[in-house]
């Protein structure tokens, strides 16, 4: 089966839950992936890498039709490119400071304030304070957790909550991948400056074969799966599903970079996924 007959938008709010849940397992899991390169070059430069090949990829999957665009298309683009650039640059910078787990969790904060703040009532700002209690059960203040590595969590989440809402504009102004692919081509160009000269030490470390499968599975697969999730359920009710990275980014963490899970992170894993899934059941 073709990737992008697998990637079809789904038909149930179900269906959505499953894409959501395949960009997470495989966003998280190429997070891990990479985690080792950035002994080689830099975050910046990783970020780099991952959009240039999953560009290329999604090019030559989708082969937009970008001369017949609509200005609104270009905009989408440009606003989803910027975004998902932000969103990376500042997560991949939080990953190489702090545990993957850890980060999500507080990158979360993003997507869960547009769900909560959603509907603007009493019960949804109770359960506000539920995640922010959590996060900071996970960032645990005078630990040993680095605090650039905090703030650079927390400004991915500000870019993921962008993305949400970027990306659904993107699904609902394009067919297929095409909004997707020159979206990545924004971001491509954005981090672009970090490129150069990193080809080098990637090619004499043997990295590339590494870079391009995660490219693959984060740009590719799971921003496609993302997308075709917001086809079926708006960015509020997304931005509760995406409650699920914390979990799975906590468990790749455990088994691929054998990062520790210690009692705080369950306290604060707890309170952030019960708080998001009232706010589903209220949505």
């Amino acid at each position: 089966m073709k990737l992008k007959q697998l990637l079809q938008p789904p038909k149930s709010a179900a269906g959505a839950v499953g894409m959501v849940l395949l960009g997470a397992t495989t966003v998280q899991w190429s997070a891990a992936l990479v985690a080792p390169i950035f002994k080689v070059v830099s975050p910046a430069a990783t970020s780099a890498w991952r959009f240039f090949i999953g560009a290329v990829v999604l090019l030559v999957l989708s082969r937009p039709k970008v001369f017949t665009w609509s200005r609104r298309q270009w905009l989408g683009a440009l606003a989803l490119g910027a975004a998902t650039a932000f969103m990376n640059l500042c997560f991949f910078q939080a990953i190489s400071r702090i545990n993957l787990g850890t980060a999500v969790a507080i990158e979360y904060l993003g997507p869960f304030l547009v769900a909560a703040l959603g509907k603007r009532t009493l019960k949804h700002f109770f359960f506000v304070v539920v995640a922010a209690i959590g996060v900071l059960a996970l960032a645990r203040p005078g630990g040993d957790l680095s605090l650039v590595g905090i703030l650079f969590a927390a400004g991915s989440g500000v870019g993921w909550a962008a993305y949400a809402f970027a990306s659904h504009f993107v699904g609902d102004e394009n067919e297929g991948f095409g909004g997707l692919a020159m979206s990545m081509v924004v971001s491509t160009i954005i981090t672009f400056p970090f490129l150069p000269s990193s080809v080098m030490p990637m090619i004499d470390h043997g990295m590339l074969p590494r870079m391009a499968i995660a490219s693959v599975a984060a740009v590719v697969i799971g921003f496609g799966a993302e997308m075709q999730a917001l086809r079926r359920v708006p960015p509020s009710i997304l931005s509760v599903l995406l409650a699920l990275d914390p979990a799975v980014a906590f468990i790749v963490g455990f088994l691929v970079l054998g990062q520790p899970i210690v009692g705080w992170d369950l306290v604060g894993l707890a309170l952030v996924i019960t708080a998001g899934v009232a706010v589903a059941r209220d949505a």
